[in-house]
């Protein structure tokens, strides 16, 4: 057992629906808290963490999109949904103890910080974890974009994505029983076998900044923790 972590300073993405716990729709303050104390013991390791929220659970924007609503300005509501999940995880992560500060790339002054990179950098130096909501402030970008350029700008060593099963699978394995879980996969595997695991963008993104991807399962107590040490399940993507 490696009680050392891989990496001193990580991205971790999470998506909207991850904070809806067995629900349907909204937040559920368990799997909020069982999330925060995840991070509270790799920010025990002496790792500096910042995290990038989806709104997916409340509000998202090529669903709305889709219903007929102008693409550019669903997405702007889907952004104000990401601040809201940032504010409810900072509530959570302060109650474990953990200094927290959110980060919005659209400027909202009384709820949060603007988006400045320095002073981003700066909190996490001081071992504060960092959220960052609202994506990239722009429409037509994902959150998955916006975790990868997010880990690029603060420097970070590995961007982390905790979903709902423990790591890539060559279909979706709660629809196909004999679904293929990847150990390793390349930046241009991902790509060419259009593996649902994030988008295009995100993917090229993290390729350029030569920055691995871990993909694990979100809802198992301790994963996030195990995958810093190199143990458990999921999936690393990376040049070879």
């Amino acid at each position: 057992m490696n009680p050392q972590p891989l990496y001193k300073r990580v991205l971790l993405k999470l998506s909207g629906e991850a904070l809806m716990g067995p629900g349907e729709y909204g937040l559920d303050s368990n799997t909020v808290k069982q999330i925060a104390q995840d991070i509270g013991s790799v920010i025990a390791m002496g790792v500096e963490v910042c995290v990038v929220i989806g709104g997916g659970n409340i509000f998202r924007g090529m669903k709305g999109a889709a219903a007929g609503m102008d693409r550019a300005q669903a997405d702007y509501m889907g952004m104000l949904a990401t601040v809201m999940n940032a504010l409810a995880m900072q509530s959570a992560l302060e109650l474990a103890g953990l200094p927290t500060r959110v980060q919005s790339a659209i400027p909202m002054a009384s709820l949060c910080e603007p988006y400045i990179r320095r002073r981003a950098q700066r909190h996490m130096e001081k071992g504060r974890i960092v959220i960052f909501a609202a994506g990239t402030g722009n429409p037509f970008f994902t959150t998955d974009t916006a975790a990868a350029l997010r880990a690029a700008e603060m420097g970070c060593e590995a961007l982390l994505k905790g979903t709902q099963v423990d790591g890539v699978y060559s279909a979706d394995p709660k629809k196909v029983a004999d679904a293929r879980r990847f150990e390793t996969l390349t930046y241009l595997e991902v790509l060419s076998q259009d593996l649902s695991v994030m988008d295009a963008a995100a993917i090229s993104l993290a390729r350029e900044s030569k920055l691995p991807i871990l993909v694990f399962n979100l809802h198992r107590p301790g994963a996030f923790a195990s995958a810093m040490r190199g143990e458990g399940a999921y999936t690393i993507i990376r040049d070879v």
